[in-house]
C-alpha cells in the first residue's frame, strides 16, 4: 500500500492546473503619434542612468542624497523584504517540517507510576529512553498546489522589487523638477528686482520731470504704481525662491547645501542632454510600473492554478523515525531503531460550494489584473506621447519667445527715448516696460518646460536596463 502510494505521487509530480500564461496585447497603437507635434523617430528606450540625462554635478548630488534618505523609498524596501519573507515561507511549504521528540521516562513496573522529573533512579524502576524525528500533516504536491503558491508569491516579489524601482524613477524625476523650479524662480526674482531697480530709476527722473513742470503728476503716481507692483512682485518671488528649498528638502530627506542649488535657469539647460531615439511603443513594457503591473498579472494567474488545484484531493504524509531502548547503552544499536509512516487523504465532501467559488474570485482577480496592467500601459503611452508633443514644439516655442524677448526690449528702449525726449507720453513708456516684463517671464517659463520636458521623458520612458521582455513574461536582464 505504501509503494503504491509512492509510485502514484511519483506519477502525478509536476501536475499543474495554471493556466499558460500569456501577455494580454498592449492596448496602444505599436506606433508614437505622429504629426506637426511631434518628431520623428524621437521616443528611446531609456536604457540611460539619470547620470547621463542630469550631467550638472550639482544636480547628481542633491538626487544622490535624496536616494540615500527617502522615507518613500524606505518603505519600497520594506515592502521587497516582506516579499522576500513571504516567499521564503511559501517555498518552505515544498519541504516537510521535521520534529525531534526525546523523552526519559522512569516507570515502576509495580505500580506503573512514572516519575519524569528527573530525579535518580531507586527501587524498582525502569527507565525508558527514546529519540524521535517526525513529520506531521506534509502535503505531497500531486496537483501543483503549494508550487503554484509559491509562483505566486515568486511574482509577487518580483512585483515589490519593480514598485521599489518605479518609486526610485519618479523620485528621481521630483527632484530634478523642484531643482529646475529653483533655477526658474531665481531667475524670475532677478528679473523682478532688475525691473524694480528700472521703476526706482523712472520714479526718481519722472520726479524730477515734475517739479520742473516738464511733467504732468499723473506721470509720477503712475510711474510709483509700477514701482510698487515690482516691489510685489520681489517679496512674492523671494518666498517662492525659499518654498521652492522647502520642497527640495522634503523630496531629500534633508538639508540641501546652498551651493548645490542652481543660480538661474538659463544655466542649467546645458546640462541636460536628450534621451536617443527609438522606434515604437513596445518599449513601455518595460517601464517599472508596467512591469509591476505584469508581475501582480502572473501572481494572479498562479492563484487560478491554486484554486483549481484545491478542487482535488489531498495527499499528506505523517510519520516519525526513532530510537527506543531501556538502556541507554543499546539505545543507538540497530534493534532499538523504529518507524512509522501513515499516509492520508483529505477531500472535502460538502463545503457549500466554497472550492469552486475560490476558483470564480481567483478568475475575477485576474480579469482585474488584467484590466489593471492594460491601463498601466495606457497611462504610460498617453505620458509618452504627451512629453514628445511638447519635446516636437518646444524648440520653436522657445525661438519665438527669445525673438519676442529681443522685440520688447528695443521697444522698451525706443519709448523711454521718445518720452524723454517729449515725443511721446508716459503712458507708452509704462505700457512698453510692461511688456518686456511680460516677455522675460515668458522666456524664463519656456526654458523651464525645455527642461522639465526632458525630466519628463526620462521618467515617463523609464525603460528598465535590469529587465528583458519575453512573451512568457518579464525577467531579469539575461536571465531565463
Amino acid at each position: 500500500m505504501k509503494r503504491a502510494t509512492l509510485i502514484l505521487a511519483t506519477l502525478l509530480a509536476g501536475c499543474s492546473f495554471v493556466p499558460r500564461y500569456q501577455r494580454p496585447a498592449a492596448p496602444v497603437p505599436i506606433a508614437w503619434p505622429s504629426g506637426d507635434a511631434y518628431r520623428a523617430n524621437s521616443a528611446g528606450l531609456a536604457r540611460v542612468d539619470y547620470r547621463d540625462i542630469f550631467r550638472d554635478p550639482r544636480l547628481q548630488r542633491v538626487i544622490d542624497r535624496a536616494l540615500a534618505n527617502s522615507r518613500d523609498l524606505r518603505a519600497a524596501f520594506a515592502n521587497i523584504e516582506a516579499a522576500r519573507a513571504q516567499l521564503r515561507i511559501q517555498r518552505a511549504q515544498n519541504l516537510p517540517t521535521v520534529n525531534s521528540n526525546n523523552t526519559v521516562s522512569f516507570v515502576d513496573p509495580g505500580t506503573g507510576r512514572s516519575n519524569n522529573n528527573g530525579a535518580p533512579v531507586v527501587g524498582g524502576q525502569r527507565t525508558n529512553f527514546a529519540l524521535n524525528l517526525g513529520v506531521t500533516q506534509f502535503e505531497i504536491d500531486l496537483f501543483g498546489r503549494v508550487a503554484a503558491l509559491t509562483q505566486a508569491a515568486k511574482a509577487q516579489y518580483f512585483a515589490s522589487e519593480a514598485g521599489a524601482r518605479a518609486t526610485r524613477l519618479v523620485l528621481v524625476g521630483d527632484v530634478a523638477n523642484a531643482w529646475l523650479q529653483y533655477g526658474a524662480d531665481q531667475s524670475l526674482l532677478k528679473l523682478s528686482r532688475e525691473t524694480a531697480r528700472i521703476a526706482e530709476e523712472s520714479v526718481r527722473l519722472t520726479r524730477a520731470r515734475v517739479e520742473g513742470g516738464v511733467a504732468p503728476r499723473t506721470d509720477l503716481t503712475q510711474a510709483e504704481q509700477t514701482l510698487e507692483l515690482a516691489r510685489a512682485n520681489v517679496a512674492n518671488q523671494t518666498t517662492l525662491v525659499a518654498q521652492d528649498v522647502n520642497a527640495l528638502t522634503l523630496l531629500v530627506g534633508a538639508g540641501v547645501d546652498a551651493a548645490d542649488l542652481p543660480g538661474s535657469i538659463e544655466e542649467t539647460l546645458p546640462q541636460l542632454a536628450e534621451l536617443p531615439a527609438g522606434l515604437d511603443s513596445s518599449v513601455l513594457l518595460r517601464r517599472p510600473d508596467v512591469v509591476q503591473a505584469e508581475y501582480q498579472l502572473i501572481a494572479a494567474n498562479a492563484q487560478i492554478g491554486a484554486a483549481r488545484a484545491a478542487l482535488f484531493p489531498r495527499l499528506t504524509l505523517t510519520g516519525f523515525a526513532g530510537l527506543a531502548s531501556n538502556n541507554l547503552v543499546n539505545l543507538f544499536t540497530t534493534n532499538a531503531f523504529n518507524y512509522t509512516a501513515t499516509p492520508g487523504i483529505s477531500y472535502p465532501l460538502f463545503a457549500g460550494g466554497a472550492a469552486r467559488a475560490n476558483v470564480r474570485v481567483a478568475r475575477a482577480q485576474f480579469d482585474t489584473a488584467v484590466a489593471n496592467y492594460e491601463q498601466a500601459i495606457q497611462t504610460a503611452f498617453r505620458e509618452v506621447a504627451d512629453a514628445l508633443a511638447r519635446r516636437g514644439t518646444i524648440a520653436e516655442q522657445l525661438r519665438a519667445q527669445e525673438q519676442l524677448t529681443r522685440a520688447a526690449e528695443e521697444t522698451f528702449r525706443l519709448a523711454g527715448a521718445r518720452y524723454r525726449g517729449g515725443v511721446d507720453t508716459y503712458l507708452g513708456n509704462l505700457d512698453a516696460q510692461r511688456q518686456l516684463y511680460q516677455a522675460q517671464q515668458g522666456l524664463v517659463n519656456t526654458r523651464l518646460i525645455a527642461a522639465t520636458n526632458l525630466v519628463a521623458l526620462y521618467r515617463t520612458l523609464g525603460g528598465d536596463t535590469l529587465i528583458d521582455v519575453t512573451p512568457q513574461g518579464p525577467v531579469p536582464a539575461g536571465g531565463k
